[in-house]
């Protein structure tokens, strides 16, 4: 005898049951729908302007300087001399995901960086987290520099006409000032440039960039100069503890090789282009660090940099007792300081770009000028607002905050890659892992290690800043998502 139905045609699955939450958390941005929307915004299009040189001048502005000309002096403290070792610690964490980057980025060419990557692997929810931390990374970050800035440009007015900016205008309340002006300023012209579209920014981004490079050169050959062994005599008088602490806090300035990546969708060939620049512009600022690192702490006891900012202008005038180079120093600092401003601040508003074409946050972020092909009001939102923290926020804090917020994103997108190439290995890829998955977990442990390393206060601020972002998310983005209708 026959069950009851047996022999009737198959029932279509309902379509009329809304999906579960899990399911909306979960779901993922085709990697298809992701590359077709590239560059389209609201009322314009971002403009397809930048070859390889561009986007490794990018790479390298964001990156070269942040901690040689600004963290240096919060580095050594807590790793003595071995703070050469800290910066290669932290040189290989940022290799390992680099190479995550850099696959990625050859497949998925998008503005959003590991945003987007975690979009198109991990689902939305993730995708969130990931863009949360981003805008910790490059918002923060892009205020941390601007503190910095402001050190060398009393450096340089110092040495040229005698006169620097009152403490009351040139530090945040915490301290011992009202108002950091100067970092202010310098976020307010870094936007002035990117208003101007993304192919004169990177003009004037190369320009900066190699007046940075030709400053460490030479300081790197008069610091070689006061050279003294001694100053190595006890080369880890912290321990590994330390050498560990200072590479957390020096990772915050390797975030800007991903610069690249945020300009997916303004770079001429960008499957072939962004992997290059991103491994050659990470080599190139490693291998610089270090070298100047290890010429600052053989030129200067490790126990005198505390509470320096402005380091290396002040090694200079050391090493020669004249007034003349350090303030050159100080200078080119001024200018190589602003590049890491102007190319962070660039890569911010190009993620807030990708986020909001997606619905997760305003419409307002993706508006894109018809003449200069460039997010009008995202820059000037994000500029205003950098430009304030930087005037009200100590650089210690924001540079460890820049940093948990940095390894938890790279974390994501060493996952991201291995998930891709399980549930799409026949995808074209301009390049690949090596001894993948190692290499992508090797990455992902090397940055749990540095994120436990940080204190117990950044972790308590990163835990607020995650729970503002959920609440943010389920307020706003997991309602107006482009993903939480079929037709949309």
């Amino acid at each position: 005898m026959l069950d009851q139905g047996q022999g009737a045609p198959p029932q279509p699955p309902r379509t009329d049951v809304p999906p579960s939450l899990g399911a909306r958390l979960m779901r993922r941005k085709p990697v298809e729908r992701l590359v077709a929307e590239g560059g389209q915004g609201e009322g314009g299009s971002l403009r397809r302007s930048l070859g390889l040189w561009q986007l490794t001048m990018i790479s390298i502005g964001a990156t070269l300087g942040t901690g040689i000309f600004v963290v240096l002096g919060e580095a050594v403290p807590k790793a003595g001399p071995a703070v050469t070792l800290s910066f290669v610690i932290a040189g290989l964490t940022a290799l390992f995901s680099a190479f995550s980057y850099a696959e990625l980025a050859g497949t998925i060419p998008v503005a959003g960086s590991s945003y987007s990557y975690a979009y198109a692997t991990m689902g939305e929810l993730i995708a969130w987290v990931c863009g949360w931390c981003l805008l910790l990374e490059y918002g923060v970050s892009v205020a941390a520099v601007a503190v910095g800035w402001g050190e060398y440009l009393n450096e340089l007015l110092d040495g040229t006409i005698g006169v620097t900016i009152p403490q009351a205008l040139s530090a945040p309340p915490g301290d011992g000032g009202v108002l950091n002006l100067p970092a202010l300023i310098v976020v307010l012209l870094a936007m002035v440039f990117l208003l101007g579209g993304a192919k004169e920014s990177a003009r004037a981004n190369t320009v900066m960039v190699c007046v940075k490079i030709a400053a460490l050169v030479l300081f790197c050959a008069i610091g070689f100069m006061g050279f003294r062994s001694g100053n190595y005599a006890h080369f880890m008088p912290l321990g590994m503890a330390g050498v560990s602490a200072a590479g957390a806090t020096l990772f915050f300035s390797y975030i800007g090789f991903d610069a690249a990546s945020t300009a997916g969708e303004e770079a001429k060939d960008a499957q072939r282009d962004l992997p290059r620049a991103i491994m050659l512009s990470l080599v190139i600022v490693t291998a610089l660090y270090v070298l100047v690192a290890a010429v600052a702490v053989g030129a200067r006891p490790w126990r005198t940099f505390a509470g320096s900012e402005a380091t290396l202008a002040q090694i200079m005038r050391d090493v020669t007792g004249q007034s003349f180079w350090g303030t050159l120093l100080a200078a080119c600092a001024v200018v190589a300081i602003a590049s890491v401003v102007l190319t962070v601040l660039y890569g911010q508003t190009r993620i807030l770009f990708a986020m909001s074409r997606d619905g997760l946050v305003p419409k307002v972020f993706a508006r894109v000028h018809p003449k200069t092909g460039a997010p009008r009001a995202n820059t000037v939102i994000v500029s205003v607002f950098c430009g304030v923290l930087a005037a009200a926020i100590p650089l210690g804090r924001l540079a460890d905050a820049t940093s948990i917020g940095t390894l938890f994103a790279f974390g994501l997108v060493n996952i991201a890659v291995v998930v891709l190439r399980r549930t799409r290995p026949e995808m074209p890829r301009t390049f690949r892992v090596p001894l993948s998955p190692l290499l992508p977990a090797l990455g992902l442990g090397f940055c749990v290690w540095m994120m436990g390393s940080l204190s117990a206060v950044t972790w308590v601020v990163f835990g607020v800043w995650m729970a503002a972002g959920l609440v943010f998310y389920f307020v706003y983005g997991y309602r107006r998502s482009r993903l939480a209708t079929p037709e949309s």
